[in-house]
């Protein structure tokens, strides 16, 4: 019988993108038992190899920029240019993992006289990793790269929106001379990843997504036997602008952090919060930016605003700005759903002043390109507001002083604090959320922590 298939719609044509076969029962015991047995042979290898293969891989990569964009812009509407810089940003991190790796692996020695104490850090085995579709090389190579670096082997399974770069992953690795099971990509139904997350043959589970998602991945993890999970689950990102920040400069910075990639991005501005001295300033230096975004081809150079991925999704954008308004909102510009020539699924640039907490859209993560503004009367009522979440990503502080940022960064419940920026990860620092934003760690030295385990030597040299 042939396997199912999966199709996946171009959200600017809606026509056919792609379409792959989903992996059947018989398909991921054959993946799962090759994964075992090359991680089984990785754990061998030395970090010096590893790193060469890994290297090798990123180079067939970044040889096909041209396409894997083109396949990224096509699958889920980024535009071209935007796509060809993920995969830019992706080798950056890429490199940066490579450069501290040897550091980051290496054992941890706690001197005793007559004694042989170190702490080594074991690779899993197999590591099923679930990346998400909006940034679709980045959230893989978050675990990709520091698993097989660290001995494991690697079960990518795309997101069904963006199935072509797990290909590209692999296939980069199998051209770079990978051994047979280090890498696999496959496609399969939710249903079947949560099997495959709750297998005793994968020691670790990666997900980017959704709450929901999440959670399923979590009990299914747990439901048997105890596999580790790491969840990045998303947010709902607050920013406070102070009376003292440069109101232009703040106001050009936001509204890319709400807007660029449609507003597609775990860590996108979703709640502003402007103190009352600056407030109509700030809201009418916006106004102009969010206007000036272009819809259109993601293949032209002119469009800044792509279509939005998931069918389902223009309308939760209605719904969020139609609640929003019937509570008191002042639609600034944008709000509706939109076409280009009479193609896509479009959703507006949208500006929205006077808001308030009972809105959804201060709730709830709306991941599109919505910018909501909220007038404060205090730091501490800003405060208030950014911890008033269920979720806790990042957290920005737009200020002069430095004793603000401070301050206010000990106590925002968030995994990452940004003052005078936003929308921006360093994989020299760990990624982390708190709350319903996940729990575990990707990128930095840390990150590779979280992709072994620890095993004690304790060795007594003379008896």
């Amino acid at each position: 019988m042939a396997n199912a298939k999966l199709e996946v719609d171009n959200p600017f044509t809606l026509e056919l993108a792609c379409a792959v076969d989903l992996a059947s029962a018989a398909d991921v015991d054959r993946v799962l038992d090759a994964a075992t047995r090359a991680a089984k042979d990785a754990k061998h290898t030395s970090l010096a190899d590893r790193r060469a293969l890994c290297l090798r891989a990123l180079e067939k990569m970044e040889a096909r920029t041209d396409e894997i964009a083109g396949d990224i812009s096509r699958m889920m509407g980024k535009p071209l240019s935007q796509a060809k810089g993920e995969l830019s940003g992706m080798a950056g991190r890429y490199r940066h993992l490579l450069e501290i790796a040897e550091a980051s692996l290496a054992d941890i020695v706690l001197p005793k006289e007559g004694f042989d104490r170190r702490i080594v850090k074991e690779p899993w085995g197999v590591v099923l990793d679930l990346p998400a579709w909006n940034y679709p090389l980045l959230t893989a190579v978050n675990a990709v790269v520091p698993a097989i670096l660290a001995g494991n082997s690697v079960v990518l399974k795309h997101s069904p929106r963006s199935p072509l770069c797990g290909e590209h992953f692999a296939r980069a690795f199998d051209e770079a001379g990978a051994p047979k099971g280090l890498l696999t990509a496959m496609h399969a139904a939710h249903e079947t990843s949560e099997s495959m997350a709750g297998d005793s043959r994968v020691k670790k589970t990666l997900f980017t997504g959704s709450v929901f998602g999440g959670q399923r991945i979590q009990r299914a993890a747990t439901e048997k036997h105890f596999t580790h999970v790491e969840l990045e689950l998303g947010g709902n990102d607050p920013v406070y602008v102070a009376p003292d920040c440069d109101v232009e400069k703040a106001a050009a910075s936001l509204v890319d952090g709400a807007m660029f990639n449609a507003g597609q991005s775990c860590c996108a501005i979703e709640r502003v919060y402007v103190h009352e001295s600056i407030y109509a300033a700030f809201v009418a230096a916006c106004e102009p930016l969010v206007r000036a975004y272009v819809m259109g081809d993601p293949r032209d150079d002119k469009t800044t605003l792509g279509p939005i991925a998931q069918p389902h999704h223009v309308t939760e954008l209605t719904a969020f700005v139609e609640d929003a308004t019937k509570k008191g909102a002042r639609l600034v510009c944008g709000g509706k759903a939109a076409q280009v020539g009479g193609k896509g699924r479009f959703f507006e640039a949208t500006l929205l002043a006077d808001v308030t907490h009972d809105m959804s859209l201060m709730k709830n993560e709306s991941f599109g390109p919505i910018m909501p503004i909220m007038k404060v009367a205090s730091d501490d009522e800003a405060l208030a507001r950014m911890n008033d979440s269920r979720y806790g990503l990042t957290a920005a502080i737009y200020t002069k002083d430095r004793a603000r940022a401070d301050r206010m960064a000990k106590e925002l419940e968030a995994g990452t604090i940004y003052m005078n920026r936003c929308d921006s990860l360093d994989p020299a620092l760990p990624w982390v959320g708190v709350k319903d934003s996940g729990c575990g760690v990707t990128l930095s030295a840390l990150g590779f922590d979280h992709l072994t385990r620890p095993k004690a030597i304790h060795f007594r040299l003379v008896l």
